[in-house]
Formats: structure tokens, C-alpha cells, sequence
């Protein structure tokens, strides 16, 4: 199997790591010639498609399946024209897309269908959160406590604001489910635990989760009504903060996400990537996925330099240039690195499982200790959204 992916930057990485498990050859495109799944694929095209569709022709023509890894609408536009033209499967639900790409959107379906959701402002109290219309993740992100701060937001934004969502700010665990459709069709492969740094972006998944089996159904069938009601032929995920005793939709996106899947594939053994292979390429869904196993699973990021080692959001590992993968990284599965050595800054994926959760736990605390002491480091930070609650922590 041969795929083309367009898009270098975190979903890339996330497709070009999942395609390497499958055993799949990746052509990847990106007009950053230091984009970070660069050092994951098997050939590396530095190319603006939008500027240059006659060269995309060219490079996807012997690929058995496009992937796409970017959320710039008018890229998606001309990716899906592309392959339209050349006859090549597109793992791409624009319609879908379209509308989940937009917070308000979303939230304009979940109120059709009656889902539970966050109060909007002015009809909660404080905090609140503001967020990107459409922005996905955490890009734009803020909490606000009071109306002092939210007054000053406002007369800084007053000729934007139709750009922002606020909405009430919940306590409580968030979850993701990842589900594959075909013509609205669907199927929801494992819930997995998101953990947030202090900028509330996601710096660790914890796969499985542990829902309740009322929860894991409710969370399941949510997901299903949304895939019907989209109609969706493609991928969807789903983040739900559990709340007052219920799940809370916070937001869908139509697209591949990133970090999830592999903690999904690790856990149970099976990939994404493949769904999406049979729904594009076979036109067919498989509707019970087989799991082989279900391991515990601890994803996340880390960043060390100086005399630190921090666990941090996933948007550093777009700062550092190609990465590479390694098996038995300081005593962790996998790792997705720009380690080149112990002496200089660096920032790394670590991937670590184990029969159970807990034991995958332990793991990934004694990973966290071999790296310390290997590298030197005395200081260890893993913040939270609360400022207030950060854990710091010395070596030795």
C-alpha cells in the first residue's frame, strides 16, 4: 500500500507513524522543507500544492490513497480537485468537514439533535472559555475568571467577535472517540483520556479509559447520531468533558485527528488507517473491528533542555524539525525524537504500554527517570490548565 499524505505538521505525523505500523509506504507533501514527518516517510516532497497542482499530479500518480493532514480550507479544495481529476481515493469528507471546522456549526447541530453541551455566555457565570470559531485544538484557547477580564477581551475583540465562541468553563476529565463512517453508517473504535498542559493544550492520551459501561454506550451513541446526521464517509472524532454526573460535548472534527489513533493502535491493535483504507479504497466499513489486545496505554510529549524535563503540549513537536522514530527510547516503546544527543535541546513523542494501565503507568514513570538521569537533568514540570495546581518536581 502506497499513500500519499499532504501535510507535514502534527496530523502528518500522526498518519506518517500509523502508515510506518501498518507497513505502508508514505509520499509526503509540505511546503516546509523542515516539516516535522519529514523523517517519518518514505520519500519527502517540498511543494505549495495550491501554487503548484500540475507537480501534485506528478507525485500522487502511483499512490493508492491520499490522505490529507492540513485544515486549510482552500488546500482541501484543491487536494479534492486533484484527485477527482486524477481517479485517486481522497480520505477527505469535505461536506462533513465544512461544518465541523466551525464551532458554531458544530454547535448548531448539537443543538438540533439535543445533545448536552456547555451554556453559552451570558447565560452562565464565570469562568468561561474563549476559543477560535474555527480553530481546531487548542490554537487560541483562553480561560477567563471574571467580567473585568472578559469586559477587556471584548473591547480588544468587539470587531472580531463573531469569530469567537464563549462559552461556561467545566471542570472534569475530557475524552475522545474516533469514529469511521460511510454514508452515515458508522463505527466507534476505543475512548481514550486527553490530558491538558497550562495553555490547555494535550499533552497526554491514556488509553483505555475506564469509562462506565453506561458511559462507554452513551458516549458511543452520541457519536453515532452525529455520523448519521452528517452522513459522514470518512473519520470523525469526539471530545467530551465529563460534568455533573454527564458527558458535555465540546467539539467534533471531521478530519484525522492527531495523537488519539496511535493510542488507540497501540492499545488495541487497531489501526485507523486501515478503516480508512477500506472505506476509500474498498468502499466498505468494518463494522466490529477486532481488537487483539487492549493494553494500557501512556502517550505524550515531552521537552527537555538546559536542566529540565517537561511534559508539554503537542504543539512542540512542530518546533524542532524533522523527527525520526525510535524503539526502546529510554526504556519506552516507541518514540517519536529530534534526539541527537543528551547535550543539546530536544523534543520527543513517547509512546509506552503494558499489560494494564497501571503497570503502563509505572513504566512511563521509570521512563521519565531513566531520562533524567541519563541527560542530568534536576528539574521536572508537568503543568496543568490551572496555573495554580502546577507539579513540579526534583530528581534525586
Amino acid at each position: 500500500m502506497r499513500i500519499a499524505v499532504v501535510g507535514g505538521k502534527l496530523q502528518g505525523i500522526e498518519t506518517c507513524y500509523l502508515a510506518r505500523r501498518a507497513g505502508w509506504e508514505v509520499v509526503l507533501i509540505d511546503r516546509d522543507p523542515r516539516a516535522p514527518a519529514s523523517g517519518l516517510c518514505s520519500a519527502f516532497f517540498c511543494r505549495d500544492i495550491v501554487k503548484e497542482p500540475e507537480e501534485l499530479t506528478q507525485i500522487i500518480s502511483d499512490v493508492d490513497l491520499i490522505v490529507p493532514a492540513v485544515e486549510d480550507f482552500e488546500t482541501l479544495q484543491c487536494l479534492a480537485g486533484v484527485a477527482k481529476k486524477d481517479s485517486i481515493p481522497l480520505a477527505l469528507d469535505l461536506d462533513a468537514y465544512a461544518i465541523t471546522s466551525s464551532k458554531k456549526a458544530s454547535d448548531h447541530l448539537f443543538h438540533r439533535l439535543a445533545l448536552s453541551v456547555p451554556q453559552p455566555w451570558p447565560d452562565c457565570g464565570f469562568p468561561v472559555i474563549v476559543k477560535p470559531d474555527e480553530s481546531s485544538g487548542s490554537k487560541g484557547v483562553r480561560k477567563i475568571a471574571d467580567q473585568a477580564t472578559l469586559d477587556l477581551f471584548l473591547e480588544k475583540n468587539r470587531p472580531n467577535l463573531p469569530q469567537w465562541v464563549i462559552q461556561e468553563y467545566l471542570e472534569g476529565p475530557s475524552y475522545s472517540l474516533e469514529v469511521v463512517g460511510l454514508d452515515g453508517r458508522c463505527v466507534a473504535l476505543q475512548p481514550t483520556v486527553l490530558e491538558m498542559d497550562v495553555a490547555f493544550d494535550c499533552k497526554r492520551v491514556i488509553a483505555p479509559a475506564g469509562l462506565s459501561k453506561d458511559l462507554d454506550a452513551e458516549f458511543r451513541a452520541v457519536a453515532g447520531a452525529l455520523a448519521q446526521t452528517l452522513s459522514l464517509t470518512g473519520v470523525m472524532d469526539l471530545e467530551v468533558v465529563y460534568h455533573g454526573g454527564s458527558l458535555k460535548i465540546l467539539e467534533i472534527d471531521a478530519r484525522l485527528p492527531s495523537q488519539t489513533p496511535s493510542a488507540v493502535e497501540r492499545s488495541t491493535g487497531i489501526n485507523i488507517l486501515e478503516c480508512l483504507r477500506q472505506v476509500f479504497v474498498e468502499s466498505r466499513l468494518s463494522e466490529n473491528p477486532q481488537i487483539q489486545t487492549e493494553r494500557g496505554v501512556v502517550y505524550e510529549h515531552i521537552r527537555v533542555w538546559a536542566d529540565r524535563l517537561e511534559v508539554s503540549g503537542e504543539h512542540i513537536m512542530t518546533q524542532g524539525g524533522p523527527l525520526h522514530m525510535e524503539n526502546g527510547f529510554f526504556g519506552a516503546d516507541t518514540a517519536l525524537t529530534n534526539f541527537s544527543g543528551p547535550d543539546k535541546p530536544w523534543v520527543a513523542t513517547l509512546i509506552i504500554s503494558d499489560t494494564d494501565l497501571e503497570k503502563a503507568w509505572k513504566k512511563r514513570c521509570q521512563v521519565i527517570r531513566t531520562t533524567m538521569e541519563a541527560c542530568r537533568l534536576s528539574r521536572y514540570r508537568d503543568p496543568v490548565p490551572d496555573g495554580s495546581r502546577v507539579r513540579t518536581e526534583r530528581s534525586g
